[in-house]
């Protein structure tokens, strides 16, 4: 069983840092992030369910929800702001805010 989740949590791992190499938009990236977090989340509560059945791997399971949620919000209203400054949501510009 827990061979099975480890695949599924690689299969997004790998798929997050794809979209993350190969994405210049910022949106795109954040998207990227969270799927790399998910599939930590998987890993988390697959070993903890398997282990010793103790809520160790839930618990943090919810703590990296919600740190990615505020990570999220966060970077949302950066990226929001770099739109109305440079007028695109592509990295590649970004070196161009200074001071």
């Amino acid at each position: 069983m827990v061979e099975k989740v480890l695949i599924v949590s690689a299969v997004l791992f790998c798929s997050g840092l794809f979209t993350i190499i190969t994405r210049k938009n910022a949106v795109a990236i954040l998207m990227g992030v969270e799927l790399i977090l998910n599939s930590a989340n998987i890993n988390f509560i697959a070993f903890s369910k398997s282990a010793s059945n103790i809520l160790g791997g839930q618990i943090f399971a919810i703590f990296v929800i919600v740190l990615a949620a505020a990570e999220a919000a966060v970077a949302l209203a950066i990226f929001i702001r770099f739109y109305s400054i440079a007028g695109t949501a592509d990295v590649d510009f970004a070196d161009r805010l200074k001071g």
